[in-house]
């Protein structure tokens, strides 16, 4: 019954009242890091790919029930994560029942955010998504898959998923730094091209947890 509420409660958020959330976590990790990302990724998404998504997101924390209130969660910073025992119960009953975990590392995440999603689901593997993933293909083509942004370490970007009956519920963005594109232009000094390939990259990943 749990689960049968669950959905009902994301579906008419989606439905009637589409808004996204930022992850406030433990650990000592800055959460808060890139603070106009997701309001600039929303525009984007309603100019380009008409969402009509509240342009101030909210802030949930991990075990909150208001985490069920949005289709959407991002979360990113540099440093440590930690999520309790409620934590991973209820990040888990989230995305059991349709909620998706954008987990985007801002350059020294990668070590720490691993074990916990391990926790989250200690018997599935992060995969590698192809570039043939349907989120890598509408409404902006990627044909080599995740674009880099930043270079962080010169590796390739890559992005991970934990799928759940076939569909991806979390994914996890690995030297590429989708956020930092996303912020305001002079915060970074990224080129627009540059910019313009991390927002339609946000578009397609908004587009995919609406549309499928």
């Amino acid at each position: 019954m749990k689960k049968i509420f669950y959905l009902l409660v994301l579906f008419s958020m989606q439905a009637f009242s589409q808004e996204i959330a930022l992850m406030k976590y433990s650990g000592g990790g800055d959460w808060y890091a890139n603070p106009t990302s997701l309001p600039n990724l929303i525009k984007y998404c309603n100019a380009t790919i008409k969402t009509q998504i509240k342009l101030q997101p909210a802030t949930v924390e991990p075990s909150s029930p208001d985490l069920f209130s949005y289709p959407f969660v991002h979360m990113t910073g540099h440093g440590n994560v930690v999520f309790s025992d409620s934590d991973l119960s209820n990040l888990k009953n989230y995305l059991a029942a349709g909620g998706f975990l954008h987990i985007d590392d801002n350059y020294g995440m990668d070590q720490y955010i691993r074990k916990e999603i391990k926790k989250i689901f200690p018997n599935n593997d992060l995969v590698e998504i192809p570039a043939s993933h349907l989120i890598f293909q509408k409404p902006n083509p990627f044909p080599n898959g995740l674009p880099k942004i930043h270079e962080h370490d010169g590796k390739r970007p890559q992005a991970f998923g934990i799928f759940l009956a076939n569909k991806l519920v979390l994914l996890y963005t690995y030297e590429c730094d989708l956020g930092d594109g996303w912020e305001d232009a002079e915060v970074n000094n990224d080129p627009k091209e540059i910019r313009e390939k991390a927002l339609k990259m946000g578009a397609n990943i908004i587009n995919y947890i609406f549309n499928n």
